[in-house]
């Protein structure tokens, strides 16, 4: 963990506490090729040191990909769902020639420009291997037909924080702004059998999050998981979307930022007030 990660779990921590709420821990280790014994270990320790605590057992989602499967072949997604085959390479050359004026990037990189996706409306239900990777096929749940109100043009959520441009209260977005400003996200990674933004809604419902509290640079992603809550028919969060922590150049703290780490603060003597005053939180 480091300032910009201690900054999130005590402000989400500090919010839940003043309102008779309850802090939660999720360990989200889908990615194997992130996740650590010693680095869960050491977030364990790290949040104890600061002063938090939460319930348990904690929620681990490598203890759900039966449920996040499930979710994958529901009416709900399948409809709209179909296998991609496209990797990184492709998807940059095939937008070697960015239009002007159209964005470029989302809440997972460059923008997909639609290479896998069928031609047709809809996406012939269940029509992928085991193993394959499966986007979602915003233009299709445009122009199908409303059956219970998912595939409505506009939807709304609470913003109780500020986005990246100040973007507070009730945010309305359409579907078109989606697919123009988010594309086709990928919601089962081959490697992994789900995909952050599938297992985060479907976890979030699953615990009863009624507060969801985490950095502007997910602002835009809170979008797709607002259209997942509506198709699978789960309730939407309030959300509090906070400022990043930045270093002294102005860019984003990273997780590869071991020069502001926890432990090491730690190491060197720094006590957790110390750390909240870095941060800005009142002590």
């Amino acid at each position: 963990m480091h300032l910009g990660h201690a900054y999130s779990a005590l402000l989400a921590y500090d919010m839940a506490i003043e309102r008779g709420g309850e802090f939660l821990l999720r360990i989200e280790d889908i990615d194997k090729t992130r996740a650590r014994p010693e680095w869960e270990q050491q977030i364990y320790s790290d949040l104890d040191w600061l002063g938090l605590r939460w319930p348990e057992p904690v929620m681990r989602q490598s203890d759900r990909l039966d449920e996040y499967a499930r979710a994958i072949e529901t009416a709900e997604l399948a409809e709209y769902l179909y296998p991609c085959t496209c990797s990184r390479a492709d998807i940059r050359e095939a937008i070697s020639a960015p239009q002007e004026g159209v964005p470029q990037f989302g809440p997972d990189g460059q923008i997909y420009p639609g290479i896998c996706r069928p031609s047709h409306g809809s996406s012939t239900k269940r029509n992928w291997g085991q193993h394959d990777t499966l986007r979602l096929n915003i233009a299709a749940i445009e122009t199908a037909p409303p059956r219970h109100g998912a595939e409505a043009q506009l939807m709304t959520f609470k913003e109780t924080g500020r986005g990246p441009k100040g973007e507070t209260g009730d945010i309305t977005f359409a579907l078109e702004q989606i697919i123009r400003e988010v594309g086709d996200i990928v919601l089962r990674r081959k490697d992994m059998g789900t995909s952050y933004h599938l297992s985060v809604v479907l976890d979030d419902a699953a615990q009863g999050i009624t507060h969801v509290i985490r950095g502007q640079d997910l602002f835009e992603a809170t979008k797709i998981h607002v259209l997942l809550q509506r198709l699978l028919g789960l309730p939407t969060p309030v959300y509090h979307h906070h400022k990043l922590i930045r270093d002294d150049a102005g860019k984003r703290l990273a997780k590869r930022d071991d020069a502001r780490a926890i432990s090491k603060y730690r190491d060197e003597g720094y006590t957790p007030d110390d750390i909240r005053r870095m941060v800005g939180l009142p002590i």
